[in-house]
């Protein structure tokens, strides 16, 4: 199973953002993002803005982890 919170810190660091700036956008404190990378679950409500943030569809990204697990 796709591991959401290393997903997304790959994505942050692939893009060339920080975690501050990940931490305004979505909003909460900095420490908090920390704690999403060690997250295998993150409730959709914040996928959602994290996606938004990245520009980056984490959705598909699950899609298509679930797809080759078939």
């Amino acid at each position: 199973m796709l591991h959401i919170g290393n997903r997304i810190k790959e994505v942050l660091t692939s893009k060339g953002e920080s975690v501050n700036w990940l931490a305004e956008r979505i909003p909460c404190e900095r420490s908090n993002v920390y704690n999403l990378f060690r997250r295998q679950n993150i409730g959709v409500d914040l996928l959602f803005k994290i996606s938004l943030a990245l520009d980056h569809d984490f959705f598909l990204d699950l899609s298509n982890d679930l797809k080759t697990k078939d």
